[in-house]
């Protein structure tokens, strides 16, 4: 424990009783990082909040005067902000052919402008700080390989994969690293229907060469790595999904449709 002694963290997409910001900002925190965890709803934040010792900011990444909030939120409790993780996200399923121009712009909004201009905000306070810094975004095994009627999601978090990797060319020269992290199917709250439903893991489970479906324990060790200061890593994508990319996801005629409908998650806040 203490491999995050002395800095300041930012973990946003925290809203969701138990989900991965959550368990994210719990390790952070547990490992001896100031956290400041954001989301839409301030309840359940303020009480995380509490209970780690940190601070709880209102903050929809799709609003660009939230996201300048939070950094400086960071940079107002401590004076600097070390490691800034964004969890937020709305694995949208729909057909290629149904998805409107609606969903196209609440996903895009949520999973490509938003991270473009949280990353903007969180990279002037890390600047200012000047102390460096790791940026980390969790994506998907799904920005590398096929899943059936997932296009928006995946396309807009392979986009921002690669605005990752553009942040890391363009301001290592600061010592700031960014990265991102690319869970499979993972059980989270946001799963919870779909691990209840039968069959659905079980479809799953051989895809993967450890032998099982991931958790965000797995997902928050390796954040507490990336955060460290000898991680000599910048501009990657890391594939914590247990090999789950050296194969593929099962297609759809391996999913039965209810498996399908129960797969449907909201959005993480």
């Amino acid at each position: 424990m203490g491999r995050l002694q002395g800095k300041t963290a930012v973990v946003l997409g925290a809203a969701g009783a138990g989900n991965m910001g959550q368990t994210i900002a719990r390790r952070f925190a547990a490992e001896g990082a100031q956290v400041v965890v954001a989301g839409r709803r301030l309840d359940p934040l303020e009480a995380l909040a509490q209970e780690i010792g940190g601070r709880a900011v209102v903050c929809d990444i799709t609003v660009r005067k939230d996201v300048d909030t939070l950094a400086r939120a960071a940079l107002d409790w401590t004076g600097r902000l070390d490691v800034a993780l964004n969890a937020t996200g709305w694995g949208l399923l729909k057909p290629f052919l149904e998805t409107t121009d609606e969903d196209l712009a609440a996903m895009t909004a949520l999973q490509f402008i938003g991270p473009f201009q949280w990353m903007q905000a969180t990279l002037a306070a890390m600047i200012e700080a000047g102390n460096g810094g790791s940026i980390i975004q969790v994506s998907s095994a799904t920005a590398t390989i096929m899943l059936n009627d997932h296009a928006a999601y995946m396309g807009t978090k392979a986009g921002t994969d690669h605005l990752v990797r553009c942040v890391a060319n363009e301001f290592g020269r600061y010592g700031i690293r960014a990265n991102s992290i690319s869970p499979g199917l993972t059980a989270t709250p946001m799963t919870a229907e779909a691990q209840a439903t039968p069959g659905l893991f079980e479809a799953f489970a051989p895809c993967y060469p450890l032998g099982r479906v991931g958790t965000s324990d797995d997902i928050a060790e390796a954040a507490v790595w990336l955060a460290q200061d000898n991680c000599f890593m910048t501009g990657q994508n890391l594939q914590v999904n247990g090999g789950l990319t050296l194969r593929r996801n099962p297609d759809r005629d391996e999913i039965s449709a209810s498996v399908i409908r129960a797969m449907q998650p909201n959005p993480v806040s």
